[in-house]
């Protein structure tokens, strides 16, 4: 018995050493990376973005909406007032659905951790997230012509914590915000693969969501929407996954449904959306993920 706990935690040591190594540096730049753009732009970019809103509509709106909704650091519960003030000030709601999703999906910090996965799956990343911001955009202006798509009542602008005159002070404030939010769900992905590794053969991972199994783009899609909790936790999960055989096109679906799906997300959209626009946004994100999965697979693999 204990010499089996003695093998396990070595197992278990050297894997979690060397994920660390793979990605530790990757998460301290996309932690003071993010807080750079918290503090010093975050501000310059909700301001264009009203801008812009007011002033584009239609495609180069849905475009632009989404390029920056995956540009603003903030999380959903900062995005959903934020998108509010937005609409009371007369922003179209095609352009705010471009830009919540995407902002939902995609930010700088997590465009950070993901380099670790490798250009490839991040150009992926980065361009899937882009096209779901700008197909919901479109879909709200074509689907939802003179009636409301998102509904603001009680919404108010997020608090700003950044308001310590000093700018060093603001940012090392921002950097701790950052390290107690996103660092036990790094050390919980870590560990969680380190233990994927030491039990679970490469040819498993292979086999549920291989190159050539519309079955394991389902299936990935399907599993993000429970093991999903934080950005920077899920990618030590998604290296170990890719390194076993998952399709690059299992990992976009994941990639989409995880956060689009993540509980505090949904907490905030049900908020602004209402049950029946609520399940639409479910049923579009569940379809554009396989869609865009299987597009993948048969484009890039």
């Amino acid at each position: 018995m204990w010499e089996f706990l003695r093998r396990e935690a070595i197992y278990l040591w050297y894997y979690t050493d060397i994920l660390v190594r793979q990605i530790f540096w990757y998460w301290v730049m996309g932690v003071a990376i993010g807080s750079l753009v918290s503090v010093f732009v975050k501000a310059r970019l909700h301001a264009f973005c009203e801008r812009l809103g007011k002033r584009l509509s239609g495609g180069t709106g849905w475009l632009l909406g989404s390029l920056l909704g995956i540009a603003s650091p903030l999380c959903m519960y900062g995005t959903v007032p934020i998108c509010a003030s937005f609409s009371q000030k007369g922003i179209k709601e095609d352009f705010l659905a471009a830009f919540m999703m995407s902002s939902v999906l995609l930010n700088p910090q997590l465009v950070i951790y993901s380099i670790a996965l490798g250009p490839k799956v991040l150009a992926v990343r980065i361009v899937s997230c882009f096209l779901c911001g700008v197909t919901a955009g479109a879909l709200v202006h074509y689907g939802f012509r003179g009636r409301n798509f998102f509904d603001f009542k009680g919404f108010q602008e997020p608090e700003n914590h950044d308001i310590d005159p000093r700018w060093w002070m603001r940012l090392l404030k921002n950097i701790g915000r950052n390290l107690r939010a996103t660092g036990p769900w790094f050390l919980l992905g870590v560990f969680l693969s380190a233990l994927f590794q030491t039990h679970v053969p490469a040819e498993t991972v292979g086999r549920l969501f291989g190159r050539h199994e519309g079955f394991g783009v389902l299936l990935a899609a399907t599993i993000g929407v429970p093991l999903y909790v934080c950005g920077g936790g899920t990618i030590p999960l998604l290296m170990q996954w890719l390194a076993d055989g998952m399709s690059l096109g299992s990992a976009t679906a994941f990639m989409i449904t995880g956060p689009a799906t993540k509980i505090t997300n949904l907490g905030a959209l049900k908020t602004a959306l209402g049950i029946r626009n609520f399940a639409i946004y479910i049923a579009f994100v569940a379809c554009f993920s396989l869609l865009a999965g299987l597009m993948v697979n048969v484009f890039l693999e």
